[in-house]
């Protein structure tokens, strides 16, 4: 329930602060005087679009503020928000600037979507817009839906999460029927170089190895020649006899220097022996060499072979990787992705095995919805018909017509149409084409009152739901809102005078103009100013003795159709 409203800059109000109560509120003024910027500033509390337009003549922004009493829910939302609940109540504010709006819930800034999910259901606004909406297939559906209460509520829900995976599913199965050719051309070139690889059965490094070993066998006389001119170099040439040195010799004769004078000084003996393991080590390298120099033979036959194994891996290192190495990793991850192409078919049999289940689980589903429709339907008629005979229509005809649709849909497999009647004679037809003005405003009334059964605390606001009617009809209206009020809070901008009559409090909107600048205030009206803004309402007169009694009856009439429901709240701080 809001508790106070303050509008400041918005349209033709400067600044007016409404503070509100329980049960019936209505507000009134002159045509022109801005008592829709009333309704429009809940509109924006409650998430509406902000438009610059509402932004008042000369000023450079507009704010809307409102007081919402916390239950637990309203504290926890806000509390996730960032936000504060201070005295019991949560602040809701909307800021317009010609270049953007913001909105403030508990005082920390929220998104557009984050102010609806906190506000919520709470407030329920019904402008002619609404009315228009009534009218939609779309809209009737929903009516009868909130209607249908807790069962269908659960049903609907269960339905629309298997419908939202049905088409996460569908779009799956399209999107891998769509690639199926794209892949089958990548799995043949990826199954085309796995099989030319798994052919040549390359080693890891054998590029680099048998490189290696051609170099090798290609340079077999050079190494053979380089390896007998290190030999002699180290241990002489036998064959020559000659007395060439060599590093061997060269050492003995070093060697039996250093033993001839070893007996005299200890460290001719250390660089002795030093030059004796020196002779070891290049008698071993000697050795070596003539191993290496005895292995070193021509190998046509494997020369030839290697050139053609370099060949068969030089025919896929230019194709997948410039080493062996480079392939095998490609092969590797090819593999890979053979699986997974291999995959996606499969996945399309499996997707298509769980899109006939669950297309079976949501024709179960929707036929059990269409079921709870239908018993809500009649149901629903029936209380509505006997709200509109106490709103003067005791003959309409009204019914909520649920017949099924070609295939399934987001919420069901019913097309639900609200067909009207408002005379025995005629027969009954789609609301929107054969109710009138005045006749479409009782039936919307009618349905609040029956769905706000369980609405208990809500807030309800009408912008002229009496549009099109007066006189007896317009008490009965009157008398309906009063009804409504007893649970929730109503505010209702009316410009009927039997309506505004079984008011708790009522406000008016007034205007002033100083020949330049219009501005509008609201100021709460009781006592006899009331009669006096009653009897303007009916007459178009201020101060005639026969419009103020007529409104004073308006006003005796009401206190005895309604109980008191609330202590009148405190006034309104307004200016101009």
């Amino acid at each position: 329930m809001l508790t106070e409203l303050r509008i400041s800059g918005l349209g033709v109000i400067d600044d007016a602060t409404l503070e509100l109560g329980p049960g019936f509120t209505a507000v009134t003024g002159e045509t022109g005087a801005g008592k829709t910027m009333v309704v429009s500033g809940l509109g924006l509390l409650s998430g509406g679009k902000a438009e610059s337009r509402l932004i008042r003549h000369g000023a450079s922004r507009a704010l809307v503020e409102g007081r919402l009493v916390a239950d637990a829910d309203l504290g926890g939302l806000t509390e996730e928000v960032g936000g504060q609940v201070e005295d019991g109540e949560v602040l809701l504010a909307r800021v317009l600037t010609p270049s953007r709006s913001r909105a403030l819930v508990g005082g920390a800034q929220v998104t557009l979507p984050g102010l609806v999910e906190v506000v919520g259901e709470r407030i329920t606004i019904h402008g002619q817009s609404e009315q228009i909406r009534l009218g939609s297939a779309e809209r009737q559906r929903e009516v009868l839906d909130a209607f249908g209460g807790g069962t269908l509520a659960a049903l609907l829900d269960g339905y629309r999460t298997r419908w939202a995976q049905q088409r996460a599913w569908s779009a799956e199965l399209a999107e891998l029927r769509t690639q199926s050719q794209a892949r089958a051309r990548e799995l043949a070139l990826l199954e085309f170089g796995l099989g030319e690889i798994e052919k040549v059965d390359p080693q890891p490094g054998e590029d680099l190895a048998l490189a290696a070993e051609q170099r090798r066998l290609q340079a077999v006389d050079d190494l053979r020649l380089g390896a007998r001119e290190a030999i002699v170099a180290l241990a002489g040439d036998d064959e020559a006899f000659t007395d060439a040195p060599s590093a061997l010799g060269l050492l003995g004769v070093a060697r039996k220097a250093l033993d001839g004078i070893a007996p005299d000084d200890e460290a001719a003996a250390d660089l002795g022996r030093r030059v004796e393991e020196a002779a070891f080590l290049l008698s071993d390298a000697a050795g070596d060499l003539a191993s290496y120099a005895a292995g070193l033979d021509a190998d046509p036959t494997r020369l030839e072979w290697i050139a053609g194994r370099l060949s068969d891996l030089q025919g896929l290192t230019r194709k997948y990787g410039e080493t062996i190495d480079e392939v095998l990793a490609w092969g590797a991850r090819a593999a890979g992705d053979v699986g997974r192409l291999t995959g996606s078919d499969e996945r399309i049999g499996e997707l298509e095995g769980l899109l006939a289940a669950l297309r079976e689980e949501l024709r179960g589903l929707a036929g059990r919805i269409t079921a709870a429709r239908t018993a809500a339907a009649s149901e629903l008629a029936g209380l509505v018909e006997a709200e509109l005979a106490a709103l003067a229509m005791p003959r309409a005809r009204l019914a909520f017509e649920v017949t099924p649709l070609p295939e399934l849909g987001p919420h069901g497999g019913d097309q639900v149409v609200l067909v009207f009647s408002a005379n025995p004679g005629s027969a009954p037809a789609p609301l929107a084409k054969v109710a009138s003005g005045g006749e479409l405003s009782r039936v919307r009334l009618a349905l609040e009152v029956v769905l706000a059964q369980g609405a208990e605390g809500h807030t309800f606001v009408f912008d002229e739901v009496d549009a099109g009617v007066g006189g007896a009809v317009a008490l009965e209206i009157g008398r309906r809102l009063a009804r409504l009020a007893e649970r929730s809070q109503v505010v209702v901008v009316t410009h009927v005078a039997q309506v505004a009559a079984f008011a708790d409090r009522h406000f008016v909107v007034h205007k002033a103009d100083d020949g330049q600048v219009t501005t509008s205030g609201v100021r709460e009206v009781a006592g006899e100013d009331r009669v006096e803004e009653l009897a303007r309402m009916m007459a178009g007169l201020e101060g005639t003795d026969a419009a103020r009694a007529h409104a004073g009856e308006l006003l005796a009439e009401a206190s005895r159709d309604c109980s008191p429901r609330t202590e009148p709240g405190p006034g309104v701080v307004a200016t101009a």
